[in-house]
């Protein structure tokens, strides 16, 4: 990833604040016949240095790729379009064009395959809790009949990325100045879409502006 100072991430704490963010991360692998990529969620246990989610045992993504091989895990944290209009600077000289501010993860690691039912179980229950926290009647996974969630596990593969090097970079229109700044956070906050507003909200928790 082409990481301007600028705009790179290197704090720990705040990586993981990035991956616990994050909810659908594509799995990149390289094998005999070429790229293959699967999105899914994942869940990050960073006590641990491991990502960790499931695929369909139908997808092919197991047979591209071996035990142990090398993967790129790519998590698009928040994204959104910055106008021009925005910038108190438009008054000023004119000189000004569109952009996009976002804020992305990607994980290098090893790859691991994972048949235990019991891990598969333990996955599940955990990403299930994770997006139906907040829910007036969040769905649990022992809502399920237990013969019917056995039969469910069956159909899927764990995968599991353990970390090696991780590149965080946080776009938010660090290089311009601070009006500038304040526009496209302000236009971003007066959108009517959630993910625009979404990124507004980590504009007002990003440092200042690195010109």
């Amino acid at each position: 990833m082409y990481l301007p100072d600028a705009f790179t991430v290197s704090e720990p704490v705040e990586i993981d604040r990035l991956l616990s963010q994050a909810r659908l991360f594509s799995l990149v692998t390289h094998g005999s016949q070429g790229l293959f990529a699967s999105p899914l969620p994942m869940i990050h246990a960073p006590e641990s240095g491991l990502l960790k989610g499931h695929l369909a045992r139908a997808n092919p993504h197991r047979e591209r790729a071996d035990q142990g091989d090398q993967a790129l895990l790519i998590a698009q944290v928040s994204d959104a379009y910055v106008s021009p209009s925005w910038y108190a600077s438009k008054a000023e000289y004119g000189r000004v064009v569109p952009t996009w501010n976002y804020e992305a993860v990607h994980i290098h690691g090893r790859l691991r395959w994972v048949d235990d039912p019991a891990w598969l179980l333990e996955l599940v229950t955990a990403l299930t809790d994770r997006f139906e926290a907040g829910r007036a009647a969040p769905w649990s996974v022992d809502d399920a009949p237990e013969a019917y969630v056995r039969r469910q596990l069956m159909g899927i593969v764990g995968v599991e990325v353990r970390i090696e090097r991780i590149e965080a970079k946080r776009k938010l229109s660090q290089n311009r100045s601070e009006p500038d700044r304040q526009g496209v956070a302000a236009g971003l906050a007066a959108s009517a879409d959630p993910l625009d507003r979404q990124v507004a909200e980590a504009m007002r928790g990003a440092p200042g502006p690195n010109p």
